[in-house]
């Protein structure tokens, strides 16, 4: 009996910034211009195609950055990011039609971030009758608030610089809630990555003991009299800092609920099928082309064209 294979949904930003970051990747154009990321994110990308040999998936670009429904929300949220430079920006391009010539469809927004479009396919891939043979979604991102879309027992949050596949249940055991209750508990504990606040003092413990107890948010909030009677140290200043805070609590939580059903959304990826989600094959002139367009050296051209031929003639 073959295994189902499921959908690769690819948080691009993350691997690309590991790329431009890394100090074991330095790479340079012909000019002795930066192209860390490109050139980072394109190894990535051959590295997972070579292991895994996906055959529905996308890559979701993240496009929104100050841009996006959740700076309207909170002029907080993300304030710890910078707008890419020229030199940056001309490598995310890159990137995008670097993953187009390997055969990814690929998705951005600039009113949604790479989570809503990733959290947008995965719905849709669940929603349609073709799912039924394949092996769920597999999240391949480091980024935990992601952790809220994998559902069933075939989803997989895939870590992949470290190898780290979870499963819901891994997941659900290391937080000690449901993976549904994640938007939840960020509108609690917050998340200083993405500056969401949370409510002050509200840490993990109390934080699972509460969702625990009332079960989401709004129940806590229809129970705030009972909180303070909880067996939790502090117990009655806890219940006041939640009364204090609930505006604000309310509000993380919407900044941490990645959306699954964009309305009135004309990007692509809000109504993408299965179908849309095939992968192409990797086109080795579009993808020689384009090394040659970022004046990639041409030894490093050679090596990375011939190691596509290579990922091609395999998977013939």
């Amino acid at each position: 009996m073959t295994t189902a294979a499921p959908v690769y949904l690819l948080d691009a930003s993350i691997y690309i910034f590991q790329a431009y970051f890394s100090p074991y990747n330095n790479s340079v154009d012909e000019a002795g211009q930066d192209l860390s990321a490109f050139v980072g994110f394109v190894q990535f990308l051959m590295s997972l195609y070579r292991r895994e040999r996906p055959l529905t998936g996308a890559v979701a670009m993240d496009n929104a950055l100050f841009t996006g429904f959740r700076h309207a929300l909170s002029e907080q949220y993300k304030s710890n990011r910078e707008l890419p430079d020229e030199n940056l920006a001309q490598q995310l391009d890159f990137c995008a039609r670097a993953a187009d010539a390997l055969g990814w469809p690929v998705f951005a927004s600039t009113r949604y971030e790479a989570d809503d479009i990733i959290g947008t396919l995965a719905r849709r891939s669940r929603d349609t009758d073709i799912n039924d043979a394949q092996g769920g979604v597999c999240i391949v991102s480091r980024d935990k608030d992601l952790a809220q879309l994998i559902r069933t027992e075939a989803d997989v949050l895939w870590d992949f610089s470290s190898n780290r596949r979870r499963s819901r249940a891994d997941i659900e055991r290391e937080l000690g809630i449901s993976t549904t209750l994640i938007p939840d508990y960020l509108g609690l504990v917050g998340d200083s990555v993405d500056c969401i606040a949370g409510v002050p003092g509200v840490g993990p413990v109390k934080a699972v003991a509460l969702l625990s107890e009332f079960g989401t948010l709004d129940g806590i909030y229809s129970n705030l009299d009972k909180v303070a009677a909880m067996p939790l140290r502090g117990a009655k200043a806890l219940a006041n800092k939640l009364g204090l805070f609930e505006t604000q609590a309310r509000r993380c939580k919407l900044l941490a609920t990645i959306v699954e059903e964009p309305e009135g959304c004309s990007d692509a990826f809000a109504n993408a099928s299965i179908a849309d989600l095939t992968l192409a094959f990797p086109s080795l002139n579009e993808f020689s082309n384009l090394l040659e367009e970022a004046l990639v050296p041409k030894v490093q051209i050679a090596r990375m064209s011939e190691a596509l031929v290579r990922l091609v003639e395999v998977s013939s």
